[in-house]
């Protein structure tokens, strides 16, 4: 799987892709992530990407050219599966769509950044937008990370135990069930007996009811999905 992210701060991208389970999911070559910095593709003089908006306000705006210059510069080379936009009024991302999109081949995230980017550029090139959840950053280049851990940890492969994500939070509707490892008692503090049992089949409903009461609690909006 290749992921290309457009950012005009491809700094802010970098260092999260070289450690742990992304770092782990290119060394195997199951995944790909290429940083694109916007400024290269600018045919503006001093690297401009960014002005001010038509009709005023504040802020500042990713203009279109340095934008569609790149997008086209890699439509060029490969097919995209989707060309996504990280910005807060896009749909709520959810393990639902991670799972969809670990399925794809090749993915686009643009970062915006400033106030936005062109209108035009929604308009004509991206095929799909996704907020992280209802509230302002400096610009989407942290949703961008957040897709391609999400995304990235379940292609098959880059987990050692793979079976882990399928039990993760989320994957079936519900919360995940409380975990415990050893000491199987800590300061007066046990572990519940029915995990240290060797029943399966008890633990297996243990596990279930616990996830339900949790989500009972926590997220009930949950449930009716779930049911």
């Amino acid at each position: 799987m290749r992921i290309d992210i457009i950012s005009c701060v491809p700094q802010l991208v970098e260092s999260p892709l070289s450690h742990s389970i992304l770092k782990r999911a290119q060394a195997f070559g199951l995944l790909e992530v290429h940083i694109h910095d916007l400024r290269d593709y600018t045919p503006y003089n001093h690297r401009q990407v960014d002005d001010y908006p038509f009709g005023g306000g504040a802020g500042m705006v990713l203009m279109i050219e340095p934008i569609a210059r790149c997008i086209r510069s890699l439509q060029s080379e490969r097919t995209y599966d989707e060309v996504i936009y990280l910005t807060p009024d896009g749909e709520t991302f959810n393990q639902k769509t991670a799972n969809r999109l670990s399925l794809t081949q090749n993915l686009i995230l643009l970062a915006g950044h400033y106030k936005g980017i062109d209108q035009r550029v929604r308009d004509l090139f991206i095929t799909k937008e996704i907020s992280i959840g209802d509230y302002v950053l400096s610009g989407g280049e942290l949703p961008a990370l957040v897709l391609v851990d999400a995304i990235g940890r379940i292609i098959p492969g880059v987990l050692s135990d793979e079976t882990s994500a399928l039990f993760d939070s989320f994957q079936d509707n519900l919360l995940d069930a409380p975990v415990y490892t050893r000491p199987a008692e800590w300061e007066g503090h046990k572990v519940p007996e029915i995990l240290t049992s060797g029943h399966a089949a008890k633990i297996s409903a243990w596990l279930e009811e616990q996830s339900l009461k949790k989500t009972r609690e926590r997220r009930p909006d949950l449930l009716k999905d779930w049911e």
